[in-house]
């Protein structure tokens, strides 16, 4: 699930002294954690090998180019993100898969079954960016709070990660989402990414807008009897949930440049 939807980190890493004591603080938090039964079966059920293999080499590659405590933390809100994905896709009785990290590009959840429609869809689209944003809040007002280069920067990236995968381009979890509300939102979402492409040159967003361009098609193309006839209510409800998430996401980025400015650079 959104297996492309993640980005890569900023390009400007914190400096080594607001590195000091970061792990010391994620370890106190997942101790916290770990001490929630709940949390404890939610793991064993979804930390398999593979995710756990994959996010250890995710998090070697990331640390050669933006050091050991940053790879730990933006890979671990890459993780809540997923885990957003997998807690939704449990609700609605959908088999997936635990989650798979590629580094550079992000992480995703195979589906094993078909969502009933357009509705359930769109909830799982939101699982994710819903349950990464707050992770991505917390910890952007950790640093401010405290003053910590590292965690500003670690938040930022993550509210930067949940509002690049709102946009309305599948197989980005916007994607999923709109078809809820508005199947016409999609035009807008590619409009929005190839000028984000143009602007960028990124090869990730070149990608994404590829492999939407043929998703897209096929769904245009060979539509599901049914699958979009939900109620005028659930529609409203999953429009403005898309767009209250949006907006507070929006409005939340810029909190990122105020103690680090060169991520603005």
């Amino acid at each position: 699930m959104g297996g492309l939807g993640e980005s890569a980190p900023p390009q400007a890493p914190p400096s080594h002294a607001a590195r000091k004591g970061v792990l010391g603080g994620l370890g106190a938090a997942a101790l916290m954690l770990l001490g929630k039964l709940k949390v404890l079966g939610f793991l064993a059920g979804v930390l398999k090998l593979k995710t756990l293999a994959s996010m250890v080499l995710s998090i070697a590659l990331y640390a050669t180019e933006w050091g050991f405590p940053f790879a730990v933390g933006f890979v671990l809100l890459i993780f809540v993100h997923e885990s957003g994905h997998a807690i939704a896709l449990r609700r609605e009785g959908i088999p997936a898969g635990a989650p798979v990290f590629i580094p550079f590009v992000g992480a995703f959840i195979a589906m094993r079954g078909m969502p009933r429609n357009a509705y359930v869809e769109a909830k799982v689209g939101l699982g994710g960016p819903v349950l990464g944003s707050l992770a991505a809040w917390a910890v952007l007002a950790l640093g401010l709070r405290s003053g910590s280069e590292l965690l500003v920067t670690l938040g930022h990236a993550g509210v930067l990660i949940n509002l690049f995968n709102l946009i309305p381009v599948s197989p980005l979890d916007g994607g999923r989402v709109a078809g809820a509300f508005s199947r016409g939102a999609w035009v807008g979402g590619y409009a929005i990414g190839a000028l984000a492409f143009v602007a960028t040159r990124s090869p990730l967003l070149l990608i994404v807008l590829v492999a939407g361009l043929y998703t897209g098609w096929q769904r245009w193309r060979n539509p599901i009897p049914g699958y979009h006839d939900i109620t005028r209510a659930n529609r409203l409800a999953i429009g403005l949930s898309y767009a209250a998430l949006v907006i507070a996401l929006a409005l939340t980025l810029p909190l990122g440049l105020a103690i680090h400015p060169r991520l603005g650079a």
